[in-house]
């Protein structure tokens, strides 16, 4: 029987510090394959593995679809795209975006679980937000190993606090021990994947639920499904987008807050373009209608007043900065 030699990897704010230190520790003899998602931006250049192969000695390099799966290497996920696990290749896949990120860590985790099960030992490490539980909990759900960094040594805490919170965790140790532990794991004989009626936290299979319009998708508009419950639970469109619960509130949120910027600039052409016909009627020694664009610009200026304060709240009358939102957890959904 085959040890544990799929090690995926997911990380965040914090990350490329926690990775170096992570891969620098490894032995160049690692009888494993690592699989690294960071998020990045889209627009980012690809320096994550240069910057890894400064520090480790095995093989590191960008990951490209099709290519074969070997160990002693790691593939890190491409700026805007997937990074998954195939059987025996690895996948490079440009789809729908994952809790607002592509690269995101749940689809890497997700198929490396359905692809090699119990073979597979899965990391989250420094990052903000709860990307990676619904992941890690697959990865468990199939007799994988779940190692999260200890939050307390994390620079940002919440990845690993999250999955703590809601995921049956193996091992929960500071970075400096994650190098020895995972060479230890890997050595280790996989055992058998457990049935899913016997899963970590009980859930039997995954609970599909139509939401009959309830919330639409952020990223395309689309309706919503919801999937799963608990720690599991996830909200997915047609096209492929996927939220955590907390991943959606924030993605709504961001929309809010464009929608709003757009708003505000449309009342100010609005407002500046009333001004000009005001003026003109004037000159012209029109009063109606000097007095029909004066009322445009009233209505205008205290709209976008109104959409100022929903934007902006106190913190422009008070010159204070926002307090930081606290943390929070997976919402458990009601027994049905």
């Amino acid at each position: 029987m085959t040890g544990h030699d799929i090690i995926a990897i997911g990380a965040s704010a914090g990350g490329v510090e926690a990775l170096i230190a992570l891969t620098g520790g490894l032995p160049s003899d690692l009888p494993a394959a690592l699989f690294v998602v960071l998020h990045t931006p889209a627009t980012a250049r690809s320096t994550l593995a240069r910057i890894l192969g400064r520090s480790t000695r095995l093989h590191v390099g960008v990951a490209v679809d099709g290519e074969p799966i070997e160990l002693g290497s790691i593939y890190i996920a491409p700026p805007d795209n997937h990074l998954m696990v195939g059987d025996g290749v690895v996948r490079v896949v440009h789809s729908a975006k994952e809790n607002g990120h592509r690269p995101a860590v749940d689809p890497l985790f997700r198929t490396a679980a359905e692809m090699y099960g119990a073979r597979v030992i899965g990391v989250v490490l420094s990052g903000m937000r709860d990307c990676g539980t619904a992941g890690l909990l697959d990865i468990k759900r199939r007799g994988g190993v779940a190692v999260v960094q200890d939050p307390r040594d994390a620079q940002f805490p919440e990845m690993p606090q999250s999955a703590l919170d809601n995921v049956p965790v193996d091992h929960c140790v500071p970075l400096a021990r994650l190098p020895p532990l995972l060479s230890e794991l890997v050595r280790q004989r996989a055992g058998a994947a457990p049935a899913e009626a016997e899963s970590p936290h009980g859930l039997v299979g995954e609970k599909v639920e139509s939401l009959e319009n309830e919330f639409t998708c952020p990223g395309c508009g689309g309706n919503l499904v919801r999937s799963g419950d608990g720690a599991s639970l996830q909200f997915k469109c047609k096209v492929g987008h996927r939220y955590s619960p907390e991943g959606l509130e924030d993605e709504q949120a961001t929309a809010l807050d464009a929608a709003l910027w757009i708003a505000l600039r449309t009342i100010e052409d609005t407002a500046a373009l009333a001004r000009r016909m005001s003026a003109r009627a004037a000159e012209r020694n029109q009063p109606q209608i000097q007095a029909h664009f004066e009322e445009k610009v009233r209505v205008a200026e205290e709209r976008g007043a109104l959409v100022r304060r929903a934007l902006l709240g106190k913190t422009e009358e008070h010159g204070t900065t926002p307090e930081p939102r606290p943390r929070r957890l997976w919402p458990r959904m009601p027994a049905e």
